[in-house]
């Protein structure tokens, strides 16, 4: 599909930053200010799941205790790292 001769896509850039990771892999999910650490759950409707995730300052400081589940929104991932 294109919009005004330009390729249109609905899906934002950086979901291929999932590409290699399978399911269950720990990874780190930065966004503007902070860092999420769990397990890889999936990408559903926009947004990147992880489980038993602990969000973490930029300087490390783990902020509250863990979640069971989290959906982080694709467009507001800044990196992803394993």
């Amino acid at each position: 599909m294109t919009l005004f001769g330009v390729p249109f896509s609905p899906v934002p850039f950086n979901v291929g930053l999932f590409d290699t990771y399978p399911i269950g892999t720990i990874l780190r999910i930065g966004e503007d200010s902070s860092f999420w650490i769990g397990a890889f759950g999936g990408l559903q409707d926009g947004v990147a799941l992880l489980t038993n995730a602990l969000l973490h300052s930029n300087i490390g400081t783990p902020i509250g205790c863990p979640r069971p589940i989290v959906r982080i929104p694709i467009r507001a991932i800044t990196f992803v790292s394993q």
